[in-house]
């Protein structure tokens, strides 16, 4: 494999074996593990909000194993994928003959997870109807199953996830707001993968690895142009997308190389900085697709490395790491007027930028 591809799993920089699902070492992806340190010991709600395919299960499952409750039952339950009538017997249970077709009782999630963890993803996709049951066995740590009058204590931490954003859901009425700020007690935002590029050459090897062993195939390189097409991809589906993509390379793979499984004019619209400075007989390296993403990010940025809306924030990189990437990279700021300053640069960044 190329030296830039190489797999980083982060239970070699940590004492256990928590985060070992979890690849990546981006200054986004540590900032939100820092969080799951910080929630898990305790028995808060968590709600992990994000896209699509950000991996929002994986953290969820690393607040269980960093918590007091690893080794108790982790129960997940998929909000969106059962039919609106069925949810509450599924997260509640309910007794035989509850209603037609409830031929035996049945134990509902929650009563599940007693003593452990509950992962309710998609939550704002709960009816309406139902969020006042939930948000009392949240509150109270109680609940009937349906047809049943008996009233079951539980001890259950609960993590919820959505795509959605609750915050307009309440506005429109949609979501009720007593619901929402009891799950949002612990919120975890987790970056986009393109607001952590630098972690893609190592999540495309560990999917590569993966597949390739499941298919039994070999692949022994990753050309820089394959590796430069996958870093500019937007990636609308995240982390999921990205693993598809590699699924359907690995199986095009031939005589040990992973191809570029993205459509090449979809590429070159990918890598527009590129096509600027290159030939379209050149090849295109990772290390150029490092340097076009810096600098049109830099650019997008009015060349303001650090801060909220900086180009290192954008990256998903701290400042003091894109700096060094740029003097790497001999990437610099066209040099101003005299007595003309660089806004939004600290002094020393100045110096390097200028």
């Amino acid at each position: 494999m190329p030296e830039y591809a190489t797999v980083t799993y982060l239970e070699g920089d940590r004492p256990d074996r928590r985060f070992e699902r979890i690849i990546g070492k981006s200054a986004a992806l540590e900032s939100v593990l820092d969080q799951v340190e910080q929630v898990a010991p305790t028995d808060s709600t968590v709600l992990i909000e994000g896209e699509t395919g950000t991996g929002k299960e994986l953290i969820a499952h690393a607040i269980h194993n960093a918590s007091q409750r690893c080794g108790r039952a982790f129960i997940k339950l998929n909000c969106a994928a059962i039919p609106l009538d069925l949810l509450e017997s599924e997260l509640f249970g309910h007794e035989k003959g509850a209603f037609t077709g409830a031929i035996a009782q049945k134990i509902g999630r929650f009563e599940m997870a007693d003593k452990g963890t509950l992962f309710l993803d998609e939550v704002g996709d709960i009816p309406r109807a139902l969020q006042p049951k939930l948000l009392r066995v949240l509150q109270e740590q109680e609940f009937e199953r349906l047809g049943s009058g008996r009233t079951h204590k539980v001890a259950v931490r609960l993590v919820a996830a959505t795509n959605r954003n609750l915050v307009k859901m309440v506005a429109r009425g949609q979501f009720r707001s007593e619901l929402y700020y009891r799950l949002n007690v612990f919120p975890i935002l987790l970056p986009a993968l393109r607001e952590r590029r630098e972690d893609i050459p190592a999540l495309v090897t560990h999917f590569v690895k993966m597949f390739t062993r499941r298919m039994g195939k070999q692949v022994d390189s990753i050309p820089p142009e394959t590796m430069a097409a996958f870093q500019w991809h937007s990636w609308p589906g995240n982390i999921r997308e990205l693993q598809n993509l590699v699924e359907r390379a690995v199986i095009l793979s031939r005589d040990g190389v992973l191809p570029n499984p993205l459509h090449k004019k979809q590429t070159e619209l990918m890598i527009p900085s590129l096509h600027r400075t290159k030939t379209s007989h050149s090849p295109v390296t990772l290390e150029d697709a490092a340097n076009a993403l810096i600098l049109e990010t830099l650019e997008q940025a009015g060349w303001v490395v650090g801060g909220p809306r900086g180009a290192a924030a954008k990256l998903g990189l701290k400042r003091t790491t894109l700096l060094a990437k740029m003097r790497r990279l001999g990437i610099s700021r066209p040099i101003p007027q005299e007595g003309i300053s660089v806004p939004g640069v600290a002094q020393e960044d100045a110096q390097i930028c200028a």
